[in-house]
């Protein structure tokens, strides 16, 4: 089953207000660079809200990047309460929804099926 209306609208809304107190609010050092909420989910009973985040670097090496993501989620997990608090107080919830902070693959993955069609030869005109 697919996400309810509610949990939609409070999904992007709750993605609308991270992502701008990513850019103004949150001063952590570890949340500097090219930070993204690429998508938020928001269980039925409105309990817990997962957050992807979409990290971009310029390094090319898989372990720099890895331990760069880390501490992105260690940074919004440390902020988790002060944002969690400007959600209720912002859009009026009695009961705002516990954070998750999750880092989005999609993008990796996309680029695995990318590769993965190169090498199978289908051409996209076909």
């Amino acid at each position: 089953m697919g996400k309810g209306y509610r949990q939609g609208r409070l999904g992007e809304e709750i993605k609308k207000l991270v992502s701008s107190m990513l850019l103004r609010e949150l001063k952590d050092p570890r949340l500097s660079g090219m930070i993204s909420i690429s998508d938020v989910d928001v269980t039925k009973d409105n309990s817990y809200a997962t957050c992807y985040v979409t990290v971009l670097t310029a390094s090319q090496d898989e372990e720099a990047v890895r331990k760069e993501e880390e501490q992105v989620i260690e940074g919004l997990d440390s902020a988790k309460g002060l944002i969690r608090k400007e959600i209720g107080k912002q859009m009026k919830l009695r009961h705002a929804p516990e954070l998750i902070f999750k880092i989005d693959r999609s993008m990796e993955y996309g680029r695995h099926i990318d590769e993965v069609i190169k090498k199978l030869g289908i051409d996209d005109e076909e």
